[in-house]
């Protein structure tokens, strides 16, 4: 590792066997990405996160009837990768994963499983079993996405007090309270969005009062306004979709650019990332970039702004883009590295 470069992590879909967490070096001033480790983590980890020292990673892994939480020491100049403890996640299918501020918790969402959980952490990278497992009720309206909940994403907000999960199966977006304490998870709300929607994932604006909703089964971002309760109340809905697209799609990530000013969502099918220019309380579709590749599951931008890297599920790669500060329009660097099946890319928290 050079000094200037930056950690990221990397989870993947692939069998038990094969190295399906990476991490690699990031040059923040030309986007150059480089292998540093990759470990098998087990089918499927396709969700990875660091917690807030980072010095240690969590992957959810998608083993038979319960997924599994493993967590990895992760060596700050090598991004030498060990294995450290693992536990139940609580439910099937885990899609997802976060870690709280203070770094005791890590919360999970289950796809399949119909489920969100609440695993106590320890400052060595324990992970221990679950203390809350809340079971999602409902359906909506789509034949063969909707007959079930599907929680998609949950997402710590502002002051850490709050954790919202879209629900795509279900077409709401959950509100839980964070009851550090007990080690539990209370019901707040659930906010009622369109039927047949799909809600995915969620990304609040730097001043934390907005929030950013991409909903997957219609292609489309909802604007959200967050009150002092933690409850959300809806502004404007907007298509990610030129006018003239009439071909199948699906939406994926959301990322809010570190200014405020940009709204960032992909499109998997027209293969595109959209940037949308943030007015007040609505966004306006500004540009659509190609993102070299097919099936941009994820996404990740440089925490300086500079850069977005786009995971391509399909083509197994992840491709670098300059953001344009004034615009927000992305052009590809050049640069772009190999990796099989990318779900996510996660950034170390920088705390040298």
């Amino acid at each position: 590792m050079t000094t200037a470069e930056r950690i990221a992590a990397v989870g993947t879909y692939g069998a038990a066997t094969d190295e399906g967490v990476h991490t690699v070096a990031v040059d923040p001033d030309t986007g150059t990405m480089r292998r540093l480790d990759a470990v098998a983590a087990g089918p499927d980890p396709t969700f990875v996160t660091f917690d807030p020292s980072g010095e240690h990673l969590y992957a959810a892994v998608r083993e038979s009837e319960e997924g599994v939480i493993r967590s990895y020491a992760v060596d700050r100049d090598t991004g030498e990768l060990t294995e450290r403890d693992s536990a139940r996640s609580g439910a099937a299918a885990p899609c997802y994963c976060s870690v709280d501020e203070t770094g005791e918790f890590l919360l999970v969402a289950h796809y399949a499983g119909g489920a969100v959980s609440m695993l106590p952490l320890d400052a060595a990278g324990g992970v221990d079993s679950p203390a809350e497992v809340i079971e999602h009720r409902g359906s909506s309206v789509d034949p063969e996405r909707q007959t079930a909940p599907h929680p998609h994403s949950i997402t710590l907000g502002p002051e850490n007090r709050f954790a919202y999960v879209p629900d795509l199966g279900t077409d709401q977006v959950h509100v839980y309270a964070v009851e550090r304490d007990e080690a539990s998870l209370s019901r707040v709300d659930a906010l009622d969005l369109a039927p047949g929607a799909g809600p995915r994932h969620l990304s609040f604006a730097p001043d934390g009062d907005r929030a950013y909703l991409i909903n997957e089964l219609d292609s489309t971002v909802t604007v959200l306004r967050r009150k002092s309760d933690g409850t959300l109340t809806e502004r404007a809905t907007v298509s990610t979709l030129p006018p003239e697209f009439a071909g199948d799609n699906k939406t994926a990530e959301i990322a809010v650019h570190p200014s405020g000013k940009f709204v960032y969502g992909s499109n998997r099918g027209l293969d595109t990332v959209v940037t949308f220019a943030v007015d007040g309380e609505t966004i306006e579709r500004v540009d659509q970039t190609p993102t070299g590749g097919e099936w941009p599951r994820h996404f990740a931008i440089a925490p300086d702004g500079e850069r977005l890297f786009a995971e391509n599920r399909h083509t197994n790669d992840i491709v670098a883009f300059d953001i344009d500060a004034e615009t927000g329009a992305l052009s590809p660097t050049g640069e772009s590295l190999s990796v099989s099946e990318p779900v996510c890319m996660r950034w170390r928290p920088d705390r040298d």
